[in-house]
């Protein structure tokens, strides 16, 4: 049985389509689905099935999928090994950050890479939706990813969750608004404002969501923007009140306030997401371990303690 054939399967039930496993490992979707053949006819018995235009796995499939990844890990084990026989981590790490993350993480990470000359990290920005981040760890060694709810946003996807921090978010208002008199906010004070709000699927929407709940008003969202640097220039200019994150609220030199708001969950949980293989390597391990070390800087700095959550 090859490895190589074992781990197409495993990309089949993450990714879902042999169109994208094709791309996911610079093959023609032909020449994928001719390997998972070859697969079947070593096993014995099918590992797909037609669904709709395309195929999923059988139960055989699937069982031997999560075969793959246990051998995917055992792999990355024994080079781990290997590698610390050999001496300091090396290679290749690529990262995915959101914007705001980006901010806050970057520049410190970067510093302590340059300390590491046999490692190169590679950094991307993406900003998805919160099932999005799970789907980006199919393509990134490490994904930078928040929740309303912590690690348990991603239980039952397969990979190993580090929480690294909270960060408390705020309302964000116009100069000269009627609430800045205020130094904490209540759901009934924002009842009537004009909002600028984020895309449905993405975790700051909960927050509206439990406004709502809890003052029978739903909010009035005006437009709806994921880029923080537009919301908060909406906000300066006086076209509503807004949801920002803490830490990084502000960075574009606005006039805006900010309050704090009681009765709601008001925070965000910041976490890594990996592959449980790729997450053996000593190179990952080396870029995970920085990325709590500046997130105990970057609390500490704030005033609050770093996440210790276990990996899972």
């Amino acid at each position: 049985m090859d490895v190589r054939r074992l781990e197409l399967l495993r990309e089949l039930a993450e990714r879902g389509s042999v169109g994208a496993v094709a791309t996911a490992t610079h093959r023609t979707p032909s020449a994928v689905s001719q390997q998972l053949k070859v697969l079947e006819r070593e096993i014995g018995t099918a590992l797909t099935e037609r669904h709709g235009r395309g195929i999923k796995l059988t139960e055989a499939g699937r069982a031997l999928a999560r075969t793959a990844t246990d051998i995917a890990v055992a792999m990355e084990r024994a080079e781990a090994l290997w590698s610390e026989y050999m001496g300091t981590p090396s290679g290749v790490v690529t990262l995915a950050t959101f914007p705001t993350a980006g901010q806050m993480f970057l520049p410190g990470l970067l510093r302590r890479v340059v300390e590491h000359p046999n490692v190169r990290l590679v950094v991307a920005d993406h900003d998805p939706t919160l099932e999005g981040f799970a789907t980006l760890a199919q393509d990134f060694d490490l994904v930078l990813a928040h929740s309303p709810t912590g690690p348990r946003a991603w239980r039952g996807s397969g990979l190993q969750v580090t929480e690294l921090m909270s960060e408390p978010l705020d309302i964000a208002l116009p100069p000269g608004h009627r609430l800045l008199e205020k130094d904490v906010l209540k759901p009934a004070d924002l009842v009537g404002e004009p909002w600028i709000g984020v895309p449905l699927d993405m975790p700051f929407q909960q927050v509206l969501i439990e406004i709502e709940e809890i003052t029978g008003e739903p909010p009035r969202v005006l437009q709806r923007f994921a880029d923080t640097r537009i919301v908060e220039a909406l906000v300066d200019a006086g076209h509503g009140v807004a949801i920002l994150p803490r830490f990084t609220a502000g960075s574009t030199k606005t006039a805006i306030g900010t309050r704090p708001l009681k009765g709601v969950t008001v925070e965000r949980h910041i976490s890594v997401l990996t592959r449980p293989d790729r997450a053996e390597r000593p190179s990952v391990q080396l870029i995970l371990r920085m990325l709590e070390e500046e997130a105990s800087i970057i609390a500490a700095t704030n005033g609050l303690i770093a996440a210790s959550s276990p990996r899972r």
